[in-house]
């Protein structure tokens, strides 16, 4: 795939930079990028991966867009109230670059369709609210050595890493066992932070410019507008990615 005049000129801020250029451009035009989610983690990667010019962007979510959704999912908007929400994240992806492919699914991602759902996606993004999917989106991630980029907030907090065993951790290495469930606060520019750098750690893969967060957890609280990195490393007993079988974890 090679670039024409509309792209060099809808993408030229970005070619500008001397280790991006066309080439690396043109990487992007034929990526594929998973997200799993179209919330408040899954707007800002959504919306900034298809401005990118990300060739495909496979967007999975089963929920409705509800009210209290609309202080922080940028995706949808109040004519979209009880609209599936992977089809309103694909009207407005479709309607921010209509040169790519959006491809939604308006289910939940369990264990019987993740092969029909990913696809042949190039990196996966954790953009999810609970860990029974994210526990999933992980073993995907390890059984086909595809690159899972995490993200999570709480109120003003969040975080991120760049998952990639056995390089790296896994998310279960990170997070063994799922916390309790409920409905969490969430303040709209979190998430907003949080996804951009997400969005942005999928690029960096995709073009090969810069270090990705590998074996690294970053830390945002906006309390503070403090920014921790924390050294995480694999778990040999992890159940998920572990050298060590379970049974002779003791």
């Amino acid at each position: 795939m090679s670039l024409n005049a509309y792209d060099r000129a809808r993408y030229s801020r970005q070619i500008l930079l001397e280790e991006w250029g066309e080439e690396r451009q043109t990487r992007i035009n034929s990526a594929s990028v998973f997200i799993a989610g179209a919330g408040g983690l899954g707007s800002p990667v959504a919306m900034y991966l298809a401005a990118a010019g990300v060739g495909e962007i496979r967007i999975c979510d089963g929920d409705v867009v509800e009210l209290s959704n609309l202080n922080r999912q940028i995706l949808h908007n109040d004519d979209r109230v009880g609209e599936l929400k992977a089809q309103s994240a694909g009207r407005t992806l479709r309607a921010l670059n209509p040169t790519i492919r959006v491809v939604t699914f308006s289910e939940i991602l369990d264990e019987n369709n993740p092969e029909r759902i990913i696809g042949s996606a190039d990196i996966l993004v954790d953009c999810l609210d609970n860990y029974e999917t994210r526990y999933l989106l992980n073993d995907f991630s390890i059984q086909h050595h595809i690159p899972l980029v995490h993200g999570a907030i709480w109120g003003l907090m969040g975080q991120l890493s760049f998952l990639n065993p056995p390089e790296t951790a896994c998310l279960q290495c990170l997070i063994p066992s799922p916390p309790a469930f409920g409905t969490f606060p969430a303040v709209g520019a979190t998430p907003g932070v949080i996804g951009s750098l997400q969005a942005l750690e999928v690029l960096k893969y995709l073009t090969g410019i810069g270090t990705n967060l590998r074996g690294t957890l970053l830390i945002v609280d906006g309390e503070d507008m403090s920014f921790t990195r924390l050294s995480i490393t694999p778990n040999r007993y992890c159940p998920a990615c572990g050298s060590v079988p379970a049974d002779r974890s003791t």
